[in-house]
């Protein structure tokens, strides 16, 4: 059986500045924050960025990383607009195709099963279609109405976080969302999954652990295994989400140089430095779960 375990370094030595690249997770959850460190310490550019957006978006924004942007919402929740991604935005420098969370899914399931789109009433009389004039109209065979023909959204690549994987790929989520992680990885040629914790085989027989795992092994490309690799987002049931290094990283927009500052504390001296900085492993696995 293959051994799909790499480094962060070789999961992101795979991917091609231009790619159109797809980030999994919901805003501040669950996010594949350690594999997008990578990209940040990487010459990748020009990418077109497709997520369900959160610090992820902000970050690579706040880089230079992204030419086009694929969203329906960018935010930290209690911090409603993600700060780089807005300034981002209000400054031009990206482009965007903005639409709701609804016909986001049906483009990544439209890729996942190959077709080139899927008919809705999503958006029929909103500004979606106003603001995306790309958006279709098709005709049915069966009533004479018009429906919104949502394109497929194919990846040359998606970035997951789980729980926990082994090394032939088998992924595992727990918390109380998938996030459309599965449609990412079917959406994707390539899909390269962090994890938690990596597990023998053997861990999936055992009770109802196989209720967790979401998509086929085949579906995923390659393993990194990274402890606490989606803070400062959550991983549920793990550890919730870092309030306070979301508030300092927020902060840090509002000032002169504040990216690179930032930049330079927590993500230039990599992974190990990066969890020193935040507390250790200790202290993001006692992160409370958000209650809402």
């Amino acid at each position: 059986m293959a051994d799909k375990r790499l480094s962060a370094t070789q999961a992101v030595a795979q991917l091609e500045s231009g790619m159109t690249l797809g980030i999994g997770g919901w805003g501040p959850r669950r996010k594949p924050m350690a594999l997008v460190r990578e990209i940040l310490r990487s010459p990748l550019q020009d990418l077109t960025v497709v997520a369900y957006g959160g610090a992820d978006v902000g970050m690579l924004c706040a880089a230079g990383k992204v030419k086009k942007l694929v969203f329906a919402f960018v935010s930290l929740d209690f911090i409603p607009l993600e700060p780089y991604f807005r300034a981002a935005r209000q400054a031009g420098s990206i482009e965007v195709m903005e639409i709701d969370e609804g016909l986001f899914m049906l483009g990544l399931k439209a890729a996942g099963m190959r077709v080139p789109y899927i008919p809705t009433r999503v958006g029929l009389g909103t500004d979606v279609l106003k603001r995306n004039p790309q958006l279709e109209l098709v005709g049915s065979p069966y009533d004479q109405r018009d429906w919104v023909a949502m394109p497929a959204l194919p990846l040359d690549a998606a970035l997951l976080h789980v729980d926990r994987a082994d090394a032939r790929g088998v992924c595992q989520v727990k918390g109380p969302d998938l996030y459309m992680d599965d449609l990412f990885a079917r959406a994707a040629k390539k899909t390269f999954v962090s994890c938690d914790e990596l597990v023998e085989s053997s861990h999936f027989s055992q009770g109802d652990e196989a209720r967790y795992v979401y998509w086929e092994r085949a579906q995923t490309t390659g393993v990194v295994h990274i402890p606490c690799g989606a803070h400062p987002s959550s991983c549920a049931p793990l550890y919730g989400f870092d309030v306070k290094h979301f508030k300092e990283y927020a902060a840090s927009a509002k000032e002169e140089g504040g990216w690179a500052a930032y930049y330079e504390r927590y993500i230039a001296g990599g992974e190990q430095q990066y969890l020193e900085r935040v507390g250790g492993e200790q202290a993001v696995r006692k992160l409370p779960l958000p209650v809402f």
